[in-house]
C-alpha cells in the first residue's frame, strides 16, 4: 500500500454513478415492487453501503477508510428502460474515498441484476465512472 502517514487529514468526499438497462417488464416489477426476492432498490441501497465499507477487503492495496457518510440513491428511467445510481462516499481522513464510491456503484447495480435475473438475464450494467472528488491535495475535480 501507499504509505499516507504523511498527509493531511482532510474532508474527503467522492461521487460515482453507473446504470443497469432492462426489458421494461423487468423495469415494471421493479417499480411496483413484485420482484420475487422483494424490495430491489431497498436491498440494493443496503449492499452499496455495505460494499462501500468492505472496500479495503476486496481492493488489493486499497486502504481501509472510516467512512463517515454513504449514501446510495436509485432512480427509474422509464425512457431508457434503466435504473441508475448515484453513491457518494465520504470521510475525514489521509486518502480519497473514490474506490469506495465506485465500489458501492457497482455492488448496487450487481445487486439489481442478482434480484431481478431469473427474469433478464441479458440486463447491462454500464458507465460506472467517478463524477467528482474533492479533498486532499489534489483538491477538487470534477467529470466533464
Amino acid at each position: 500500500m501507499v504509505d499516507v502517514g504523511a498527509k493531511a487529514e482532510t474532508a474527503r468526499v467522492a461521487r460515482a454513478a453507473g446504470s443497469i438497462f432492462m426489458k421494461p417488464e423487468t423495469l415494471a416489477l421493479i417499480r411496483a415492487g413484485s420482484a420475487k426476492k422483494g424490495d430491489v432498490l431497498g436491498i440494493a441501497r443496503i449492499a452499496a453501503i455495505q460494499a462501500s465499507k468492505r472496500t479495503g477487503d476486496l481492493i488489493p492495496l486499497c486502504h481501509p477508510i472510516a467512512l463517515t457518510r454513504v449514501t446510495a440513491d436509485f432512480s427509474i428511467d422509464e425512457t431508457q428502460n434503466a435504473v441508475h445510481c448515484e453513491v457518494v462516499a465520504e470521510c475525514f481522513g489521509r486518502t480519497g474515498v473514490e474506490m469506495e464510491a465506485l465500489t458501492a456503484t457497482s455492488v448496487g447495480l450487481l445487486t439489481i441484476y442478482d434480484m431481478c435475473k431469473a427474469v433478464d438475464r441479458g440486463m447491462r450494467i454500464e458507465n460506472i465512472r467517478l463524477l467528482e472528488k474533492s479533498g486532499g491535495k489534489s483538491g477538487h475535480w470534477v467529470a466533464e
